[in-house]
């Protein structure tokens, strides 16, 4: 017993063996926490400002533009500079997005667009937050050990996940909107200080990199010609475009699962559930080879899971089950995708195609929510949430079939890394 649970249990030698990793690491466990309040504030907002599926969807367009904005503007500095003071800034920007929404918190009926403003400098900023600390990743650890680096990330996003709206989701309701975005404010200082300590981290070779918009030219030329790379992105926007129902949930917890508003936090938490515990249980991860046809059989998984949810009805318990799935089977399909990512993509590129990862996993949801507002309102929101699992399900049969570069995918031994 002892012996298997030693083979399952999540690898922590990376925060063990490199001082750097385990700052960066802390300081992003306290913003991302940070940020779930920010995500149920913004959604609780919306939903009480205009009461429409909708304009709480299209929230999703306007972080996925800021999202665009930044990938681009920093495509041409984000292998060029110094990735500690790039991270540095990208956390000045992510204070000041907060502090819009924070603004927009004090006022009677705040403008809509004011709101929207506020996600989009946010978005920005996480389009070179992100990438930049993943493109420090391989740099601060051996390419053996990337695939627990991205178990333990897993672990922070998915413990915030299931921390953060649970005590957001009471904290409104106690205290408001205001203070949500206090605490997230409060969180990326933190991670400002974790960056500030972190050493000079300068391109390896100054040399290699193109500057301007070729810059960002080359990055997205790379994973467009690269059929697994490719593959990763798009699997990974069949799964969020259809089968991302949380901008549902303030609708749901009422119409479908007769509670009030206030519960609306166990929805967003239930799925960081599964992938709390698959990232915690992911030590089997580091020996799969066959990675690619793991990342198939988990988005489907994740179609699966959701389809029951919407099928859940009024028991509430059953379509909590069935999130905590839907996350289970999301975070083993994350760190496989990253890992491919990672060790397929050399050191000069690996910011811009970070960012342009980030893009695609950050900005799908924004687009479900759209595509899941607009399902809602032509039908009702539980039927948007069951046939977009079940198109989850056959859009990832139809990668598989088109991308024959995935499904025969396997991961390099380390001295072939």
């Amino acid at each position: 017993m002892t012996s298997l649970l030693r083979r399952i249990a999540i690898d922590v030698t990376p925060l063990r063996e490199s001082r750097p990793f385990r700052r960066l690491w802390s300081g992003l466990a306290v913003s991302t926490i940070g940020s779930q309040f920010t995500v149920v504030a913004v959604f609780v907002q919306l939903t009480s400002l205009t009461g429409s599926e909708v304009a709480v969807g299209a929230s999703g367009l306007a972080y996925l533009g800021g999202l665009v904005a930044g990938t681009l503007g920093f495509g041409p500095i984000i292998d060029a500079w110094d990735r500690r003071r790039l991270l540095v800034m990208a956390q000045l920007g992510a204070m000041t997005g907060v502090a819009t929404l924070l603004g927009a918190s004090t006022m009677s009926a705040p403008p809509l667009p004011l709101i929207y403003l506020g996600l989009a400098i946010s978005a920005c900023a996480s389009a070179l937050d992100s990438p930049t600390r993943t493109a420090m990743t391989p740099r601060l650890l051996g390419a053996d050990l990337i695939p627990s680096a991205q178990a333990l990330n897993q672990v922070v996003w998915n413990g915030a996940g299931l921390v953060g709206p649970a005590i957001a989701g009471v904290l409104i309701g106690a205290a408001g909107l205001t203070t949500a975005y206090v605490v997230d404010l409060l969180s990326i200082v933190v991670m400002l200080v974790a960056a500030l300590s972190l050493p000079p981290m300068p391109p390896l070779d100054r040399g290699a990199h193109t500057a301007g918009v070729a810059a960002i030219r080359e990055g997205f030329a790379f994973a467009s010609d690269s059929r697994l790379i490719r593959s990763t992105f798009v699997i990974d926007l069949v799964a969020m475009i259809f089968g991302s129902p949380r901008a549902l949930y303030t609708f749901l917890i009422v119409e479908e699962f007769g509670r009030s508003v206030e519960l609306v936090g166990l929805l967003f938490a239930a799925p960081a559930v599964g992938a709390l515990i698959g990232a915690l249980a992911s030590g089997w991860t580091r020996r799969v080879r066959t990675q690619g046809s793991a990342v198939v059989v988990a988005v489907m998984a994740w179609g699966v899971a959701i389809a029951l949810f919407g099928l859940s009805g009024p028991n509430l318990v059953v379509g909590l089950i069935a999130l905590a799935a839907a996350g289970w089977a999301d975070v083993i399909s994350a760190i496989f995708r990253s890992t491919i990512l990672q060790l397929a993509v050399p050191d000069r590129l690996r910011g811009r195609l970070s960012g342009i990862h980030i893009l695609v996993v950050t900005g799908g949801p924004r687009l479900g929510d759209l595509e899941a507002g607009i399902v809602a309102r032509l039908s009702t929101p539980a039927i948007s949430v069951v046939s977009g699992g079940l198109a989850c399900i056959v859009g990832a049969w139809a990668v598989w079939a088109r991308y024959p570069e995935l499904r025969r995918y396997r991961a390099p031994s380390e001295q072939q890394a």
